[in-house]
């Protein structure tokens, strides 16, 4: 059993909230957008980190991290990107990679809407976290925390970080 914490588009901001909701965390994953170097290190600090580099990445970051991050644990074949469209509507080019090969959870950033929808033509869970930083055009800064535990993904919880300045 792995707690996940999941947020994307940090923009490079840092907010000591992320330490107090990922405390209760086995890992934390970025889908991109993160901002820099340096902030991936500080979740690097935290726990075991995995991320995707975003659209506004530098060079450094996309060096560090992929564009698409696909990977299984707790039975869970987890495909992670940062522009993924979103049921109905993904992003061509991921949309072959997942119809051939679908994965139980996809993971993408980039829309700044949180959104969890699970696709029944794939057999899939989406999820957004929505915008964790403050640039953008969201309200709310979001971010999700759940549970994968041997082939299944429960205790889905959304948390709000507080407006978007």
């Amino acid at each position: 059993m792995k707690k996940i914490g999941l947020l994307s588009d940090t923009h490079d901001y840092w907010d000591e909230k992320y330490e107090t909701y990922f405390e209760s965390c086995d890992e934390i994953w970025h889908a991109g957008d993160i901002g820099s170097l340096e902030l991936a290190q500080r979740f690097e600090s935290l726990k075991p980190f995995r991320a995707v580099y975003g659209n506004i990445d530098d060079y450094p970051t996309r060096y560090t991290y992929p564009e698409k991050l696909r990977f299984e644990t707790e039975n869970i074949d987890v495909l992670m990107t940062h522009i993924g469209g979103y049921p109905g509507r993904y992003e061509p080019k991921i949309k072959s990679q997942l119809f051939s090969n679908p994965p139980k959870l996809f993971i993408c950033g980039h829309s700044h809407i949180l959104r969890v929808m699970y696709d029944k033509k794939l057999e899939c869970l989406y999820m957004n976290p929505g915008a964790a930083g403050k640039y953008g055009f969201h309200r709310v800064r979001t971010l999700l925390r759940f549970v994968l535990d041997n082939g299944n993904i429960r205790d889905l919880e959304v948390i709000e970080l507080g407006k978007h300045d």
